[in-house]
């Protein structure tokens, strides 16, 4: 399993922007239907709710991809 750091910049993001913002989904499309086919784990449990807040510490898996969401600015925003 692949693993991604995805840092917030506000204090919480919703689901369907991290799984387009850490590349998973090309778009918001994409993002929906992954969610509504059962395909995406927020804690370890099926989440179906496309704009489910997402906060630091929360772990987002679909597929063989894990996203750790972390609090702070990337080194890039910098």
């Amino acid at each position: 399993m692949r693993t991604v750091e995805f840092r917030l910049k506000d204090e919480f993001i919703k689901l369907g922007q991290v799984l387009k913002a850490a590349g998973v989904a090309e778009n918001g499309v994409d993002a929906k239907y992954m969610i509504q086919d059962g395909k995406v784990l927020v804690n370890g449990e099926k989440e179906l709710q496309r704009g489910k807040k997402i906060h630091p510490g929360d772990e987002v898996v679909c597929g063989d991809i894990k996203i750790i969401i972390s609090a702070g600015k990337s080194p890039e925003d910098a």
